[in-house]
């Protein structure tokens, strides 16, 4: 296929050892402006420094509604509309780090709220409008939310039953009430609120430590953490915004990603507005005509998207992409979880562009490692670190604890020898801690190194690559399977759209390896495809790696950014304790 034309665009990132050995942060961060008295804020940054430089009336985002719908916010829109939530944060009494938190769909009213928040002092949290009145039950009451901003119909169905059970919760602030609030006890209608407010606010002077966003992740057994990042974390969301998704100032960007989990917040929020271009947002939920209309429609250039979303398109085939032009389309990246190679093939196949993997967690803030624009993929690779951030591969021994040299972890040096994935602490997005929880986030880190739960290699260039979470890999007759190599394989198969697998106990082998799959439309699940399945990752990956079992399924549990639940599997394999569900996208 013919390349599109904005494919000639020069990336930003061409050298990429050149740019590692001249990177720095410090050097970085002279592009932001900072506030006086060595301040920092992610809302200055995002939007009035924009403002101030004379590009007020460039188009900062463009909201497509459910039903067809539009809004067009500029820079110069983003500044007044955050003034004034600000102001009413400040009218209700909310002091510096009191947590707001945001429970809607993707409107434009979230967007504000979360800038309004960072502006005043606060503390910025959203929470997935899909999840149920239990997890949001929990989430809020870890963060001690003050101010909650959500819809009516959210409110009446997830809230009111368990306003009760948060008692820190002083006030809830209705978007789109009509009128509403007056007949719920308890709430505020946001448009009159927004209407009172001046549109003129002067940034609460943050420090770049200070607490600035809160991100949930789903515990395995126990309690959601939240993750605590600062105001700094805005310089890497920039540098990593230019670096791995090669965002020039002339782009319009599209992240998929619900502001309810990281994603949504750094590149669906902060990385797009710090870079100054234009994102387009959709209220909607995944449809695959609706997508490839939107990346049409709005001349989208740079697409950020997750690999669930790439595969439920590579289900519909690659014929409806090529029904549609897409002559601006030039980079797409996706996260979430590890690529597979046939998705990265797919794309230069539908679109002829190959997808770009990257990898970070909500941990890190913001994207550690990545296929770079100018760079060789290297298809089912994570790819190489980010300037400026150092990672590694650390030494496990037979029981899986990291091994320990004169009082440090041995780093591997051999090539595509496996380990845990590290990285080098002092990166700007690093998380902080674990709300309330110290303990658990000091066993995060060794030394200087940040343990990510990844087990990695990386070869003779550089290049990383994902092996399984520690706790996902399965021990079978004496080897260690990571789950994604044989996900991977069986999705080369034509008749597969998905994949996940599991370590299954086996009374010889300890551990014997079964498969999960999801047949692409139009192929029958019979007897004989499914033997024919198993005899081909048998052919691919050997008879010690490949699934002794393998079910069809129509779908697998995943989480709503995209990362198939392999424990809820095994869970429900094996008739254990399903764990937290709150980040399932079937939840609610």
């Amino acid at each position: 296929m013919q390349r599109p034309a904005g494919h000639s665009v020069r990336p930003n990132l061409g050298d990429y050892e050149e740019a590692r050995r001249s990177f720095s942060w410090s050097d970085a961060r002279s592009a932001l402006d900072g506030l006086p008295n060595g301040g920092l804020n992610i809302a200055h940054e995002c939007v009035d420094r924009h403002v101030a430089g004379g590009r007020g009336d460039r188009l900062a985002i463009r909201w497509l509604g459910r039903h067809g719908e539009s809004e067009d916010l500029t820079y110069g829109d983003l500044r007044k509309l955050t003034n004034r939530f600000a102001n009413v944060l400040g009218g209700l009494g909310l002091r510096r780090g009191d947590r707001v938190f945001v429970l809607t769909e993707r409107i434009p009213e979230l967007y504000v709220s979360v800038l309004g928040t960072l502006k005043h002092g606060g503390v910025a949290c959203c929470l997935f409008s899909a999840f149920g009145p239990e997890p949001i039950r929990e989430r809020m009451t870890i963060g001690t939310a003050r101010v909650l901003v959500t819809t009516e119909r959210l409110y009446r169905r997830k809230v009111a039953p368990i306003r009760d059970q948060l008692p820190e919760l002083e006030h809830v602030v209705l978007v789109g009430a009509n009128g509403a609030a007056t007949d719920l006890p308890g709430t505020l209608d946001y448009a009159q609120l927004m209407h009172a407010a001046d549109d003129e606010f002067d940034v609460v002077a943050t420090r770049p430590d200070d607490m600035a966003l809160l991100h949930f992740t789903s515990g395995t057994t126990g309690k959601p953490k939240g993750a605590v990042h600062v105001h700094e974390a805005v310089l890497a969301h920039m540098v990593t915004g230019r670096a791995a998704l090669d965002l020039h100032d002339d782009d319009v960007y599209w992240c998929t990603a619900d502001p309810g989990w990281v994603t949504g917040t750094s590149y669906g929020i902060i990385s797009p507005l710090a870079n100054g271009v234009r994102s387009v947002v959709d209220q909607g939920d995944f449809d695959a005509d609706r997508w490839y209309q939107i990346l049409e429609d709005q001349g989208v250039s740079v697409w950020y998207t997750a690999p669930t979303a790439v595969r439920m398109m590579m289900r519909v085939g690659a014929d409806v992409a090529r029904e549609h032009r897409l002559p601006q389309l030039r980079f797409i990246a996706s996260v979430g979880e590890p690529l597979n190679p046939e998705a990265v093939r797919w794309g230069e196949e539908a679109f002829g562009l190959p997808i770009h993997d990257n990898w970070w967690q909500t941990e890190t803030g913001g994207i550690m490692i990545a296929n770079f624009a100018a760079t060789e993929i290297r298809p089912g690779s994570m790819g190489r670190p980010v300037p400026g951030i150092e990672a590694a591969i650390l030494r496990r021994d037979d029981h899986g604890r990291v091994v320990v040299v004169n009082g440090a972890p041995e780093v591997v040096r051999e090539p595509l020898v496996e380990g845990e994935l590290a990285l080098r602490r002092g990166w700007p997005s690093m998380f902080r801690g674990y709300l309330g929880d110290p303990e658990r986030y000091a066993k995060c880190f060794l030394g200087d190194w940040y343990l990510s739960g990844d087990l990695a290699m990386q070869d003779t260039d550089g290049y990383f690559w994902f092996v399984a979470r520690a706790d996902d890999v399965i021990k079978s007759a004496g080897h260690l399977v990571g789950p994604f190599e044989v996900e991977s394989a069986l999705m080369e198969h034509p008749a597969v759209a998905e994949a996940g697998v599991i370590g299954k106990p086996d009374p010889v082998a300890g551990e014997m390896v079964k498969a999960f799959v999801v047949l692409r439309p139009g192929v029958e699940p019979t007897g004989e495809l499914q033997q024919e399945l198993i005899g081909f990752g048998r052919a691919r990956l050997g008879a010690a790696i490949a699934p002794k079992e393998l079910e069809f399924r129509t779908d697998l549990p995943k989480t709503r950014s995209g990362k198939v639940m392999r424990r809820l599997l095994r869970a429900r394999e094996l008739h254990l304790p399903e764990g937290d569900l709150s980040a399932l996208e079937t939840e609610g």
